[in-house]
């Protein structure tokens, strides 16, 4: 046996350069509509604050309904395929909605773009391209440049709204779409399809065992309320800048120093919660801190100071939740079931972005700007009561140990037994198909002269 650990190869290298970048700018197009369909949308025939909110939101319920049977039809023609053909649906909404002169004919858009739901197969590809022992740098890659694409989305989307208007942002999207295909064949190296990834893709035999998981569904309600609450507010948003007197095109600039603000205050936090170990303290200040920014903007009387101040309060409180939620994933789902529970955790956002986008429209439509900021503050209020009774995440981290080829699947349990024996590992998965073993760790308990000594062991399971 060997414990996996080393440096990135060219071609791990290449794969994941050219995979984030496939990510993110599939992510960009998604989110520059944001912060400037509302402001827009009424040069679209038919346009209400309800079917706005739809529009806003649509993708996220295609892309949870089909996220799933994508990553497993990518198991079956191949994840090149099936990714060129989500894409290929991406750059179809983006010409739809960019064509369009109706708010149905957005809509319709919008649903496209959200059809190309390749997230689990570009994850797939990811994990085809990389050993076990860089793989977990290689998702937080993705997650990095999901984060970036977002703050980016945020300064992007206003400047090319108010310079070519909303079809100019649809039209910029399809290049990215176009872009992604370019990248994805000519930058992303071929490489062996590998049928199931425990710590990436879903497995339906593990699935039931993690839906009775309440402190994962704990965390699936929090990314869900989390994009909820976003694409709920980015109704109201749009229209409290013009009401504190920020001209349409300098919107871009206020959600530039937002952003920027918001990164340099989560940053320290982040170490708090990780070096530290205070995980649920910060989930619980970040919920707090979003619900209070949220109250703020329903009663918003303070001008753009004001209004500059609450949103540095929520996207900080964003993007601290962003950050931290997958970690505490990371340490409470069972040895080998992390990618089952990401893919639950990652459709439950995909609902809440679709749920908020239509809550926020309805709030606005039946009772006013104001309306949507105190529903969602009122959803604040709940999710953190409910989050206030989550345990402490255990600080677990993971350990993946290749095992030898002629190791018989008969010494299978023993050779878990033996794992299990040792002091700080606290649960053990052996996959004889994968010949690996899945470990979750705590690494102050760990005898780590002991775990060494069986991985070196020639017969480990004597």
């Amino acid at each position: 046996m060997r414990k996996v650990s080393g440096l990135l190869l060219v071609s791990e290298r290449r794969a994941i350069t050219g995979l984030a970048g496939l990510y993110a700018t599939r992510m960009l197009g998604l989110f520059m509509v944001l912060p400037v369909l509302a402001l827009y949308a009424d040069d679209l025939a038919g346009a209400t604050p309800l079917l706005v909110g739809l529009a806003l939101g649509v993708y996220g319920l295609t892309q949870a309904i089909l996220q799933i049977p994508f990553g497993l039809l990518s198991d079956r023609l191949g994840r090149k395929p099936v990714i060129a053909a989500g894409l290929g649906l991406f750059l179809i909404g983006s010409v739809v909605a960019a064509a369009a002169d109706t708010i149905g004919g957005v809509l319709l858009g919008r649903c496209l773009q959200g059809s190309g739901a390749v997230a689990a197969a570009i994850m797939a590809l990811l994990a085809d391209q990389t050993r076990e022992q860089v793989r977990t740098a290689a998702m937080a890659t993705i997650g990095l440049s999901i984060g970036v694409a977002f703050a980016v989305a945020m300064v992007l989307g206003p400047w090319l709204a108010s310079s070519f208007g909303l079809g100019g942002v649809f039209w910029f999207t399809a290049g990215l779409a176009v872009l992604g295909l370019v990248v994805l064949w000519k930058l992303v190296p071929p490489a062996p399809r590998r049928l199931r990834h425990r710590d990436v893709g879903l497995d339906r035999e593990q699935l039931r065992s993690i839906l009775r998981r309440g402190d994962l569904w704990r965390l699936d309600l929090s990314i869900f309320s989390l994009h909820l609450i976003l694409m709920a507010i980015f109704v109201a948003v749009p229209f409290r800048l013009v009401e504190a007197g920020v001209a349409v095109e300098r919107h871009g600039l206020t959600y530039l120093g937002v952003m920027a603000l918001a990164f340099l205050a989560m940053v320290p936090l982040v170490i708090v919660a990780e070096k530290w170990r205070r995980m649920k303290a910060i989930c619980l200040l970040a919920i707090g801190a979003i619900t209070l920014s949220l109250a703020g903007l329903a009663g918003l009387a303070s001008g753009w100071w004001g209004l500059f101040g609450w949103l540095l309060l929520f996207f900080t409180g964003f993007n601290l939740l962003e950050a931290t939620l997958p970690s505490m994933l990371s340490k409470l789902a069972p040895a080998g079931a992390k990618g089952t529970a990401m893919g639950i955790y990652s459709t439950s956002q995909f609902l809440g972005a679709f749920l908020g986008g239509l809550l926020g429209g309805l709030l606005a439509q039946q009772w006013g700007l104001s309306a949507v900021f105190a529903g969602c503050a009122l959803l604040g209020m709940v999710w953190l009561a409910l989050m206030v009774g989550m345990s402490a995440p255990p600080n677990l981290a993971s350990e993946v140990v290749a095992l030898d080829a002629d190791t018989p699947e008969a010494a299978m349990d023993t050779l878990m037994a033996r794992f299990a024996e040792v002091a700080g590992v606290e649960d053990v998965l052996v996959v004889p198909e994968e010949r690996l073993a899945y470990l979750k760790v705590d690494r102050r308990r760990l005898d780590e002269q002991a775990l060494a000594q069986l991985i070196a062991s020639r017969d480990p399971s004597a």
